[in-house]
């Protein structure tokens, strides 16, 4: 006998972030400045990036491609979010909860091989100086972020679509605060192991895939420094890729955290948090890491500044 009847599910109930009605509003405040941070620094990498002459190299191409992605998938759960903050029950409906589903995904992956890109592009710098500008040509560049964001597309689809046609039975509570795929599964009534199969084969190939070639180019990196004799000159190649493997170092292990850990110490609380932290937080930590670890961002960003405080004045 099955569990639930099987009807029509037209929305989700997704379940709060709190049940402390006291900490509505303080978290709607907290998590719109964090969102809005993201929105405008996300933004303003894309537009510098764009529009200045001296941010126009492959690693700043990269840049505006990864301000692309953490913007895209902060926007896919932050409005929602803030939102449901604010009425008595959070609600989504069945194509919101596909299209933010999808989208979520979509980004996600293609932050996963864009960052994959950026380790490729600083091992060339560093340890290729002189073929540089040959091997990372405006063709090169263009096919490292167009695959990825074709793959990714394929990926999301692929799944989301393969979990949104399944049978959904009458019980349509997600134990999450935003559509995620793994909360879905348990609300749907068909075999689900199929589906189940796919995503951990798509996650391991994402994650080991895109994990090792970071692992390996930052190893020839370091090799790469440890030959430099000068103290001087080993710092120069280690800031060139500081701010990259901060933002790497953030992202990977919110998410091994996120997802690795013993299911005995997992709490909705943890779990919450932790969402917050990726979805939210990194997209705002990674602008802001480049801009203040990065002289050339900075000086832009300063002129850019002072341009409009005279337009203004």
């Amino acid at each position: 006998m099955e569990k639930y009847n099987l009807t029509t599910v037209t929305e989700f109930i997704l379940v709060r972030f709190t049940y402390h009605p006291e900490l509505q509003v303080p978290l709607f405040g907290l998590f719109l400045i964090i969102y809005l941070t993201s929105l405008v620094g996300n933004l303003g990498m894309i537009i510098l990036t764009m529009i200045d002459s001296r941010l126009q190299t492959p690693m700043y191409f990269f840049l505006r491609n990864l301000a692309t992605t953490d913007l895209g998938y902060s926007t896919a759960v932050g409005p929602k979010m803030l939102s449901n903050l604010l009425v008595d029950q959070n609600t989504i409906s069945f194509y919101g909860c596909a299209i933010q589903s999808s989208l979520l995904s979509m980004f996600i992956v293609s932050e996963f091989f864009i960052l994959s890109a950026m380790s490729y592009d600083r091992y060339v710098a560093i340890c290729k100086p002189l073929l540089y500008t040959v091997i990372m040509s405006q063709k090169v560049c263009w096919i490292l972020v167009t695959i990825p964001y074709l793959y990714s597309i394929i990926v999301s689809l692929l799944v989301n679509v393969k979990i949104f046609i399944l049978s959904f039975c009458g019980y349509n509570v997600i134990s999450h605060f935003y559509c995620d795929i793994l909360p879905l599964l348990p609300l749907i009534c068909s075999n689900t192991h199929e589906i189940e199969v796919i995503i951990l084969i798509f996650s391991a190939v994402n994650l080991l895939s895109t994990l090792l070639i970071i692992i390996g180019s930052y190893l020839l990196i370091l090799m790469a420094i440890l030959r430099i004799n000068s103290a001087e000159g080993k710092w120069k190649a280690f800031s060139t890729c500081g701010s990259h493997l901060t933002v790497v170092i953030v992202f990977y292990g919110t998410l091994i955290f996120m997802y690795l850990q013993p299911t005995s110490t997992h709490s909705i609380d943890t779990g919450n948090v932790t969402s917050i932290f990726y979805t939210q937080v990194i997209p705002m930590l990674n602008p802001l890491i480049y801009t203040l670890r990065n002289k050339d961002v900075k000086d832009v960003l300063k002129k850019a500044l002072e341009k409009i405080h005279n337009l203004v004045s």
